[in-house]
């Protein structure tokens, strides 16, 4: 379809999330590279907002789509049939996982994955309240919306769901009180790194007086791993950073190599909470689609082989001197992150603007948060070669001025 044609039906016929949307024609993807209807390749660096962890279209994934496609697609609402897929891929992930999580209900997304893990900790406890922090972004889904920190997104789609606290991030003395995590509170959930946030990393206490807070009021332990889990931050998943074991892991993103799939993996005794009083109380259709699921598999089992968490430590350790180095330049003033997700702090929120779009001018596509309009987020593909790397930093450089 022509161009002009096709842009023009894109802004008459999607609804837009944004008044100026990038609105980059895409031709085709792979390995860490974009390329657009001109023929123009570009890096890319924010992976689909880290769902690329192993890299666009990679081979072995592409394998087992097609694979499963000779067999068959959806047969039944999750939890009824057995399907190889799904359960292949839960075994798989209950190997990686912390012990005791060992149970994991499949979802389509990361914000259906938060729905899930909120309503098994209520039905689990008995409790009512949620606990959350403030500048935290966990979806956009009614429920994920009740325990995003930041109330100016909220407040357009006030009521939501009640009984949601919020608590300053990284303050381990605002964690007890009447108004902390007591015996009311159903479950904490929290990011191990605040992507969305503006990539805020925790002090090497806090999670850990999170984790015993909880454990001291009876509440769950929620993490949202859908951005920093898979690899993303040098570990499999962030929490073995700080030594700290949740009661539910929710994930998604890079779950699916590059089909939708999210999923929250948690202990047996609180999952079992979803099969009984009353049976089927939470169902979901397309949630575990055995396409999703092949593709899942055999992009967990890249990572696993290729060992692509330390891989991921490398790069973001190469990346974030290189860009430390530019720091002091454009408004650039500081960098900061764990293995490939990364933040650099502007000055000014029009510096940030300028940095992004020279960046993506020069062919290098990076995220702008959506929290903080001061920070760029990079979440480049964590099998990014040392020559993509250093042709990113250069662009940088460029973009800088």
């Amino acid at each position: 379809m022509d161009s002009n044609k096709l842009r023009h039906l894109f802004l008459t016929h999607l609804c837009q999330t944004s008044t100026e949307p990038i609105g980059l024609e895409v031709a085709s993807a792979e390995g860490c590279t974009i390329t657009d209807t001109t023929g123009r390749r570009h890096l890319d660096f924010i992976s689909g907002i880290g769902v690329a962890n192993v890299g666009h279209r990679h081979p072995a994934v592409l394998a087992a789509i097609r694979e499963q496609l000779d067999h068959y697609l959806h047969v039944m609402v999750y939890g009824e049939y057995l399907q190889a897929p799904q359960i292949e891929l839960a075994a798989q992930l209950a190997s990686i996982a912390p012990p005791p999580l060992s149970v994991t209900y499949f979802t389509n997304s990361g914000a259906e994955a938060v729905e899930g893990a909120l309503k098994a900790a209520r039905k689990f406890t008995g409790r009512s309240v949620f606990v959350a922090f403030d500048r935290s972004y966990h979806g956009d889904t009614f429920g994920a919306m009740s325990v995003m920190g930041r109330p100016e997104l909220r407040k357009p789609y006030e009521p939501l769901v009640p009984m949601a606290r919020f608590l300053p991030w990284n303050e381990p003395d605002a964690l007890g009180g009447p108004d902390g995590i007591n015996e009311q509170v159903a479950a904490v959930i929290m990011e191990p790194i605040q992507a969305e946030g503006g990539v805020r990393l925790p002090s090497d206490e806090f999670l850990k007086a999170v984790r015993a807070r909880c454990t001291a009021a009876g509440a769950l332990l929620l993490m949202d791993e859908v951005v920093t889990g898979f690899g993303r931050t040098g570990r499999r998943f962030a929490v073995e950073h700080w030594g700290v074991t949740p009661d539910m892991l929710i994930l998604a993103k890079a779950m699916g190599g590059g089909l939708p799939l999210g999923g929250f993996l948690g202990r047996p005794d609180v999952m079992a909470a979803l099969s009984h009083d009353p049976p089927l109380s939470h169902l979901t259709t397309f949630g575990g689609h055995p396409l999703s699921c092949a593709a899942g598999l055999a992009a967990l089992r890249v990572m696993i082989d290729q060992r692509l968490e330390q891989a991921a430590a490398q790069a973001g350790r190469r990346l974030m001197d290189g860009i430390a180095g530019l720091c002091g330049r454009g408004g650039l003033m500081t960098v900061r992150g764990l293995g490939l997700l990364i933040g650099m702090e502007f000055d000014t929120p029009a510096h940030c603007e300028r940095f992004v779009r020279r960046c993506r001018d020069a062919g290098l596509l990076l995220g702008w948060t959506l929290h903080e309009d001061r920070v760029v987020r990079l979440a480049p593909p964590l099998v990014l070669s040392p020559d993509e790397l250093g042709e990113g930093l250069s662009r940088m450089n460029r973009a800088l001025g």
